[in-house]
Formats: C-alpha cells, sequence, structure tokens
C-alpha cells in the first residue's frame, strides 16, 4: 500500500480542523431551533457534517494531541446546539418518517455521546419498514444502514440488507465510467463511505467495485482537479482510501495544500473567495471539512501500512 505524504496529510488536516474550530460561531443554530429546522436548515446539516469529520478524528486516533483536544471540543460544540440530542429526538418524533435525526445522531455516538430518550425512540422506529423504504435516493439509502450499524442498531428486524441496497446504486452497476457527471461523482463517493463506514471496513466494497474504483477513480480525481473543483477532488481522495490497498498520488495532495488558505480554509472551488467572515465560512465550510476527513485518513492508512525492516 502507498501513501501520500504524511507530513502534508497532517499539516492539510491540521489547518483545515483549526480553521473550523475558530469560526464555529459562524455556523451556530438560531437561539430557539425548532422541531422543523424553519431558520436553521444550511446549519444543521453543516453541524452534522463537522460532527462526522471530528468523530472521524477522534476514532482514529492518528492526529497529534492538539488536533484530539480541538476535535473534542468541536464536537461538543455540535452536541450542546442540539440540546444533547433533545432536538434530534424532537424532530424525529414530530416527523418520524425523517432519517436525517439518525443519521446525524450516528456521529455523536461515533464520538462518544448518546441520549437516552433518543435512543428509545429509535429503537422503536428502526425496525420499521417504512425507515427503510423511506424514498431516498440509492446512496442515502445506505447511509441511513451505516448509521443504523453506527448507533448499534443493525439486528433483526432493523438489520439492513446490504447487497441489495449496494446493486441499487450508480456504483453498484459499475457503467461506462465516462458517463459520470458532477452529481453521480458525489454518489460514487458516498457509496464507498457508507459502505466502508468510511474507511473502517474497507472489505464492505465488493471485489469488483474495488477493482472498478482503482482503475477509475484517479481519473476522475484529475478531471475535477482539472475542472477547479477542489471539494471533489477531495471527495474522490477520500473514497480512494476507503479502499483495500488503497493508493493516493503525492500530486494530488499537493493540490490541495496548495489551494489551502494561509488560516487553513479550503475553497469550494477556483472562483473568488468573498472576504466577510460569515460569508467565507458559509460558503467554504464544506471543503474544509473534507480536508479534514481526508488528511485525517491519510494518516490513519500510513500509520496502518507495515513498517519497513
Amino acid at each position: 500500500m502507498s501513501h501520500p505524504p504524511a507530513d502534508i496529510a497532517h499539516a492539510v488536516s491540521s489547518r483545515a480542523l483549526r480553521w473550523l474550530h475558530d469560526n464555529r460561531r459562524y455556523g451556530a443554530l438560531s437561539d430557539l431551533p425548532d422541531a422543523d429546522l424553519s431558520a436553521d436548515r444550511g446549519a444543521y446539516k453543516a453541524l452534522g457534517e463537522t460532527a462526522l469529520a471530528t468523530s472521524l478524528v477522534l476514532r482514529s486516533g492518528a492526529a497529534g494531541t492538539t488536533e484530539l483536544t480541538l476535535a473534542g471540543d468541536l464536537l461538543t460544540f455540535c452536541w450542546q446546539q442540539t440540546g444533547e440530542g433533545t432536538l434530534l429526538y424532537e424532530r424525529l418524533l414530530r416527523n418520524p418518517l425523517k432519517t436525517d435525526p439518525l443519521e446525524t445522531y450516528a456521529h455523536f455516538v461515533r464520538g462518544g455521546f448518546r441520549n437516552r430518550e433518543l435512543d428509545a425512540l429509535l429503537a422503536h422506529t428502526v425496525p420499521l419498514t417504512s425507515t427503510h423504504a423511506a424514498e431516498h435516493v440509492p446512496n442515502r439509502r445506505l447511509g441511513v444502514a451505516n448509521a443504523i450499524r453506527v448507533s448499534g442498531l443493525d439486528e433483526g428486524p432493523g438489520t439492513p440488507r446490504w447487497a441489495a441496497l449496494t446493486r441499487a446504486t450508480w456504483l453498484g452497476n459499475t457503467p461506462d465510467p465516462w458517463h459520470i457527471d458532477w452529481l453521480t461523482a458525489y454518489a460514487v463517493t458516498h457509496t464507498v463511505y457508507h459502505l466502508t463506514d468510511w474507511g473502517r471496513l474497507p472489505a464492505g466494497l465488493p471485489a469488483d467495485l474495488v477493482d472498478y474504483l482503482h482503475r477509475w477513480l484517479p481519473v476522475w480525481t484529475d478531471i475535477w482537479a482539472e475542472a477547479g473543483h477542489w471539494d471533489l477532488m477531495a471527495e474522490l481522495m477520500i473514497a480512494e482510501m476507503c479502499l483495500t490497498d488503497s493508493h493516493v498520488d503525492a500530486e494530488d495532495w499537493q493540490r490541495l495544500a496548495d489551494v489551502q488558505h494561509e488560516d487553513g480554509m479550503v475553497p469550494r472551488d477556483d472562483q473568488p473567495v468573498d472576504d466577510d467572515p460569515a460569508q467565507r465560512f458559509d460558503d467554504h465550510q464544506h471543503p474544509t471539512i473534507v480536508a479534514v476527513i481526508a488528511g485525517n485518513l491519510a494518516l490513519t492508512r500510513a500509520l496502518e501500512a507495515p513498517q519497513p525492516n
């Protein structure tokens, strides 16, 4: 297994995590968020993504002491923003067909947080047919399945049907690789993330999909790098690192490091960046979160590699 330079990956991830931590106030929910999130929909989604990234940093333990402290503080901030899970509980209680409370909660569970009332409600709703039949695109169904697994609810009637869910996706059909567009590329990456639980279970990908991805992920990464779409480029890099015998070209890491701003922010694409701090955070929080995940997973893979004699 080959790895990107660990020092570049660590530097990118560390700076990105620091920027998210220092600017977290811009991602806070309103003082009294309601269960329908009428005024907080974007912030709610971003909090969940931040919780994902920080939970992965804490799960691996690959980062340094400073990064682990920042990740813990940021995850705690996100948990407090949900009222320690109360917002997720109320959202699911009032909207029983929605799966985002479960999907968001799984990130907090991974990081060591639990809400007793929400646990009890999920124990009731996860086995229901409606939870598994929710009208989602196929890769999102896998997201629900992985959230069930991470939350420890994947037994009995709540057990996901992984094989059927996998083959329902675009990737699961290994289509003509040149017939891929921007949205489908994101779907491919998330199919990989959910099947492997963000690299923890690389064997979750069937062998034919692994072969297909090893061949085409580098091509797609180059395409979106040339297009200046740094967010998708980094997401494709993460997908590669979720595979067995993963390989990410050092040039990809250098490109990501070169576009990262001095303060740690990673821009979404090659378009001008707004100078207003709040708008800057809103526009570029997601690619910066992606950079945290990419760098952390690269460090994890480097630590797992056999050491030379």
